[in-house]
């Protein structure tokens, strides 16, 4: 079982349009609604592969009730927490050349007493878990080091730990020895105070964050592929890719492939490589199920290209 933890969860509306004109009036081709937030995209994604996965998650408000009501339909159990604010309602825009604009609202804040049943409700259903992914931005009210007081508690309960998240979250949290971070490309050079240029760039960054506590660095670059750091090796991924539609939840779902394969090793790298790239080829933010994947467009190589520049490098 796969848990999630997303502090700061929301209800997305994603449209589909011809092309985004600002100031005009414009008709969408498709819309969806979605229950949102990263840890919330990686449950989804792991009962979209058929496995069980728990969402603890602070829900407020109508738009709260409704995030509870989408995430049970898609057969995902939920452990929700009351707060007094109202979830927010997220909006992205797609283009049919797979650029995407979003407008994120900020969340509700959360009170000490809410922040403090968030954790007890993690620590409350860790036993049950192979793994608990801690996912996404905190909302207003909890500090950066909320994250490393969750793994320090989820870690005394014996569950193993998956972070993504950044900035000073990301940093804080890492003395508490996470069992696997998720940066991407951006986020890495952020954490590391330099810019990644090439492949190579990537990996020493990623050996940094391991320096500074984290057990193994899985590295999404975007296009370019995904880079795995650990204690057993170095891998680096790629996938083709015919049509990007949406890349909304991709990085998400690519951390349910890792988890779902078992998190460690190349056979789990592959797994996270077929599932983002089979996410970024569907619409909104829909999860790839196993008839989605392609596991023969996906390579695997330990002869990790340190000089391959990248296509957008990261400042």
């Amino acid at each position: 079982m796969i848990l999630t933890v997303t502090p700061n969860p929301s209800l997305d509306r994603t449209y589909e349009v011809p092309s985004l004109m600002r100031g005009e009036v414009l008709r969408a081709t498709a819309d969806r609604i979605d229950p949102g937030g990263k840890g919330v995209n990686v449950s989804r994604a792991v009962a979209a592969a058929g496995h069980r996965t728990l969402a603890v998650l602070p829900l407020g408000g109508a738009p709260g009730a409704l995030v509870a009501e989408l995430l049970g339909a898609e057969g995902i159990e939920v452990a929700p927490v009351p707060v007094a604010g109202q979830t927010r309602s997220n909006i992205s825009v797609a283009e049919p050349d797979g650029a995407l604009t979003k407008i994120n609202a900020a969340g509700p804040e959360l009170s000490a007493a809410e922040s403090e049943a968030l954790l007890s409700t993690v620590r409350a259903h860790s036993g049950d878990a192979d793994w608990i992914a801690c996912c996404g931005s905190l909302p207003r009210g909890l500090t950066p080091e909320w994250y490393a007081a969750l793994v320090a508690r989820a870690h005394e309960a014996g569950a193993r730990i998956a972070l993504d998240t950044s900035g000073p979250s990301l940093l804080a949290a890492l003395r508490e020895r996470p069992d696997v971070v998720k940066p991407n490309a951006e986020e890495l050079a952020e954490a590391v105070e330099r810019p990644l240029k090439t492949v190579g760039d990537a990996a020493e960054a990623a050996e940094q964050l391991r320096a500074l506590g984290a057990r193994a660095v899985l590295a999404s670059l975007g296009a370019d592929g995904q880079l795995l750091v650990a204690d057993s090796g170095t891998w680096f991924a790629t996938a083709r890719v015919d049509v990007v539609r949406s890349n909304v939840g991709a990085g998400d779902a690519s951390l349910a492939g890792f988890l779902t394969a078992g998190g460690e090793g190349p056979e789990a790298l592959a797994a996270a490589v077929a599932h983002g790239a089979a996410a970024v080829q569907l619409p909104g933010s829909v999860m790839p199920r196993p008839a989605d994947l392609d596991p023969a467009a996906v390579t695997v190589t330990a002869d990790v290209p340190l000089d391959r520049v990248l296509t957008e490098p990261a400042t």
